[in-house]
């Protein structure tokens, strides 16, 4: 599996697509992450819940409740799937309030991996259950985010219901280019030796500055979004990423 899993933060259905495409033709990328922001569990909101475009909605730019549904049912019922899904397992990083419901429309798009923020459900329990009865596991990951700031204690009880854990590396969710928090570090170290056998991924403020520390201290899978697309040659800064594999054995 590779090192590195590019991550899209869209502001715009065009955004979307333009930021999709920059990674989906790099033929060594094998997974993508989109994340999801609603505005309300983090901030600002991403596409779908930012508001749409006055040009996409004929002159009105207000969003309803049912706004992010509403795009993303439309392009499941035009047929429309995640693009080059036979080479490429996308990823779809909730966080959002309503990240149960949220989750349908993505799957339906072709993502097999849902990441849900332990801090965003009341009842994370029945939340992981509801999901894992809905849409089965069979062909579908789920893995669990822990905020920098967050115990590990919240999270323990569920290990047995996920696939992985993504370990947030910057203090404020749902902004790429923040900067990094070096706490997360200390809190893989211990996760890792509680846990060895669960995959550790780590999302926000990677660079190659802290990735071979990261990887030192037990993540098997860095989430990268702004230090690659704002590079002046993202696939060459994506190889740097990925060379780091054979030192560190990830």
């Amino acid at each position: 599996m590779a090192l590195v899993t590019p991550a899209v933060l869209p502001s715009s259905r065009e955004d979307f697509e333009e930021k999709l495409g920059r990674f989906a033709c790099m033929p060594q990328v094998s997974r993508i992450q989109i994340d999801v922001v609603d505005g309300k569990f983090a901030t600002p909101a991403s596409w779908p819940y930012s508001p749409p475009s006055p040009k996409a909605t004929g002159g009105h730019s207000a969003a309803t409740q049912d706004t992010p549904y509403t795009e993303l049912q439309a392009m499941v019922q035009r047929g429309e799937m995640l693009p080059e899904l036979h080479r490429i397992a996308y990823e779809i990083d909730l966080m959002c309030l309503d990240a149960e419901r949220a989750a349908g429309q993505w799957l339906a798009l072709g993502a097999t991996r849902l990441t849900f923020h332990a801090e965003s459900a009341m009842d994370l329990a029945r939340l992981l259950t509801s999901v894992r009865e809905r849409y089965g596991d069979d062909f579908i990951s789920f893995g669990l985010a822990l905020n920098v700031a967050s115990d590990l204690s919240l999270i323990e009880a569920y290990l047995d219901r996920v696939q992985y854990v993504q370990f947030m590396g910057i203090a404020t969710i749902g902004r790429q280019g923040q900067p990094f928090d070096a706490r997360v570090l200390g809190k893989i170290r211990l996760f890792h030796k509680r846990h060895p056998s669960i995959p550790v991924q780590v999302d926000g403020g990677v660079s190659l500055a802290n990735a071979k520390e990261l990887a030192a201290a037990g993540a098997t899978s860095l989430v990268v979004g702004s230090a690659i697309l704002r590079a002046s040659d993202p696939a060459g800064e994506l190889a740097k990423f990925e060379a780091l594999k054979t030192s560190y054995g990830v």
